[in-house]
């Protein structure tokens, strides 16, 4: 391992790689702006006209799912807490089984732009306007954070200019979705993934090298205990466990898959039903690779460095940092690749932010204006849909800065997301499961679940479960050749230096507040549909008549396979008391961020404090 003084820094190579991905991206945007009509209609700019095809779509939602966060964060957890993170693999697998079977089908059928515009249909506007109000609030912080948290780690290692990459990433970003709509969205997404593989293979291919073969490395790692796949011990107190993972995991990822407006308005922007279920199944492979990428990644980290780890040793002073810190080590002899990792790392969060600026004005345009004001022109709308994306864009931007201001308080933001997600999850469960769930039994479930999980959430902010919960695995510098003494391991628990000493921790702190973090969504949205079916069933919910089209029916079910595509079509049309022209061709606008948020969740219980 090479001293810090011999480290890489980024040279003019580096820069020129990712100044080309930036250029790429807007160059697209301009591309859809102007070619092929351009965006007439608020319906093409929000919904890419209902014309899209699996392929891209497939592609988008996995871009959008990698942010930064995925690209620096999840080799450093496996880094820290073994490779047991690959049984996520399962997780995804669960989740795109549920998204596309259980939510897609209901709403592609209505063919609605904003997945909220649901809730009025099924519930009543009120319900409408409170699941708007928290997408908002929980999309605008979530992207100042995407933006924000790689700038900062790739700064603190490369000497990458902090802001410059903040506002440059933010500037390309609007420019592109506000010139090219959703159609913009999906195709960078898909020029992004290339780029962020590229990143992960150049990584993976150069540590191959570096330790002589695959064989050393799995090895290595089989020696240091981060080979553990599989734990199956049933407490929920544990971080990560097989059960914590597949069931809570399962529930935190369909509360993005499923229902969350940045995932929903990609895939019923496909052409036809069979398309937008195929567009989850195979972007279910590139979940998949990525992930398989990232576990690859952490175990060559592990292998270089295991007789010196670079965080305890003080060489890099956050977790996320040792992705960048190793790319620098391991290819400083080969100018523009670190350029090509720092664009990977960026496209995760260009692809990131642009699905949430065109889902924030896809729902902005489709619940907060278009109902308030009917006699807006479909011109008028698409302008105000592009003011919409403009507007977004600078919010974002603002947050990064805000983010940059809160330091500590990012986890709690963060967990915030799971916590919004796992009641809206339930709320969106109650409505398409159960057919006399109604209105008050819906919203008093809501503000439940939502108080149950902020209440969890925020305690384990205040008290973080402790090392014994969390399992980081040992950390050696006994290879490193600096003399600031005894730093032989990191088991110094970090929870000794934010919290009180154990005496002073409440009972509740170890055996409620210490509950994974993957269990937040899953908490908030049982207790969302219990509540809602008791107080559903307690204000006469069973004599309401629901509509069976806002219902999951058993032909929904299962049927993407009815062969001829002449049968969904009917199947739309049969549903005409509906008061829509072009029912199933239009789609609402994605968003990428949600799909973020469980890897930065990760973080939050873990480490990074």
């Amino acid at each position: 391992v090479s001293s810090s003084g011999r480290m890489g820094r980024f040279t003019v190579w580096d820069y020129v790689v990712f100044a080309a991905m930036l250029l790429i991206s807007a160059i697209i945007g301009i591309y859809y702006a102007f070619v092929g009509g351009g965006q007439k209609t608020s319906k093409d700019f929000l919904m890419a006209g209902r014309s899209m095809n699996a392929l891209p779509v497939a592609l988008s939602l996995t871009a959008s799912f990698m942010s930064a966060v995925t690209v620096l964060g999840t080799p450093a957890e496996i880094y820290r807490y073994g490779a047991i993170f690959c049984i996520f693999a399962i997780t995804y697998g669960l989740v795109v089984l549920c998204s596309a079977e259980i939510f897609l089908p209901v709403f592609y059928k209505l063919g609605i732009t904003s997945t909220y515009e649901y809730l009025e249909l099924r519930f009543n506007k009120y319900l409408r306007l409170c699941g708007t109000v928290l997408f908002i609030i929980q999309t605008t912080l979530y992207t100042g954070i995407v933006i924000y948290a790689p700038a900062l780690a790739l700064n603190q290692v490369t000497g990458f200019d902090l802001w410059g990459a903040v506002v440059a990433t933010g500037v390309v970003c609007t420019f592109y979705c506000t010139l090219g709509g959703l159609k913009a969205v999906v195709w960078t997404d898909v020029f992004q993934v290339g780029i962020m593989v590229a990143g992960f293979s150049s990584v993976i291919i150069r540590a191959v090298v570096v330790q002589e073969g695959i064989g050393r490395i799995v090895n290595d790692s089989y020696h240091g205990g981060r080979l553990n796949f599989w734990d199956f011990d049933p407490n929920p107190l544990q971080r990560h466990t097989f059960w914590t993972i597949v069931i809570g995991g399962t529930f935190t990822w369909t509360g993005i898959y499923g229902v969350n407006q940045s995932q929903v308005q990609r895939y019923i922007a496909c052409k036809s039903r069979f398309h937008a279920k195929l567009s989850l199944y195979i972007n279910l492979v590139g979940l998949w690779a990525i992930l398989a990428c990232a576990t690859l990644c952490g175990l060559a980290i592990y292998s270089i460095y295991k007789d010196c780890d670079p965080w305890t040793a003080n060489q890099v002073s956050a977790l996320d940092q040792l992705m960048p810190y190793l790319v620098l080590d391991i290819m400083r002899d080969y100018p523009g690749v670190p350029g090509l990792f720092v664009a990977s790392a960026y496209s995760g969060t260009l692809s990131t932010v642009s699905s949430s600026i065109n889902a924030l004005a896809a729902v902005t345009v489709e619940d907060l204006i278009k109902p308030y004001f009917k006699s807006l022109s479909e011109k008028k709308l698409s302008w105000i849909s592009m003011g919409m994306s403009l507007f977004y864009g600078g919010v974002c931007i603002a947050m990064a800065a805000v983010a940059s201001l809160l330091g500590a308080l990012l986890q709690a933001a963060l967990s915030i997301f799971g916590m919004v997600g796992g009641p809206l999850l339930g709320l969106f469960a109650l409505g398409i499961l159960c057919s006399f769930a109604n209105g008050i039994g819906a919203f008093v479930g809501l503000v439940s679940g939502f108080i149950i999980s902020l209440w969890v959430g925020i305690g384990s902010q205040i008290y973080p479960p402790l090392p014994e919960r969390t399992k980081p695995l040992y950390l050696s510098t006994a290879g490193c050749n600096i003399s600031s003494g005894n730093l032989t391991s990191t088991e110094i628990p970090l929870t000794t230096i934010f919290s009180t000493p154990g005496a002073e921790r409440p009972a509740l702190a170890d055996n409620w507040y210490s509950l994974s973090y993957l269990y937040f969504s899953t908490l908030g949205t049982l207790v969302t549909v219990v509540v809602g079916i008791i107080i559903s069933l307690l204000t006469g919910g069973l004599k309401q008549n629901t509509d069976r089209k806002f219902l999951l029916t058993k032909e929904d079910f299962l049927s993407n396979f009815s062969w001829s595509e002449t049968e969904q079509k009917v199947e739309v049309l049969n549903w005409k008391p509906f008061t829509m022209a072009d029912e199933g061709t239009d789609n609402p606008a994605f968003s990428h961020i949600e799909m973020d948020v469980a890897s930065d969740k990760n973080k939050v219980n873990g480490l990074h404090i």
